[in-house]
């Protein structure tokens, strides 16, 4: 196979998905759950479309991920402020979760970074964010 960006960032995400599912199962709660959990309680209340932009999802991905969170008893849903959006806060039990859930993700990041290393993993951080805010599209060659 030829040399694949795609290919390869997908199939270590998938690795790092294992080990961060395995670690937050305690919760009940995916990676990417967890995530959201984590970025509303940073923002909240926030709005569909600034979070969906935050975690780098399209509205429609981002509604498709808060369904089991709201079904679950971890968000609630209100109108927003301009009355066409709509707003998503935490609930007791979805603070919880995230308060839970930190323990947790650090056990995660521990063994991770102990199997990578502490600079390395540094490192790939720093890349991956300049991808994940890298606008591919608004430049296609």
């Amino acid at each position: 196979m030829l040399v694949c960006n795609y290919y390869s960032l997908r199939k270590a995400m998938r690795r790092v998905s294992q080990l961060y599912d395995h670690m937050l199962a305690p919760l009940g709660l995916k990676t990417t759950q967890y995530m959201l959990l984590g970025e509303i309680s940073r923002h909240e209340p926030i709005a569909m479309l600034p979070l969906a932009k935050i975690m780098v999802m399209d509205r429609a991905t981002l509604g498709h991920n808060i369904r089991p969170l709201e079904a679950g008893g971890y968000i609630t849903l209100s109108v927003g402020k301009d009355r066409r959006s709509r707003e998503i806060s935490l609930t007791k039990a979805g603070r919880k979760a995230v308060d839970e859930g930190e323990a947790l993700w650090r056990n995660a990041q521990a063994i991770f970074e102990k199997e990578i290393g502490s600079e390395e993993a540094a490192s790939l951080r720093i890349a991956l964010n300049r991808v994940a805010g890298s606008e591919f599209l608004d430049n296609p060659k």
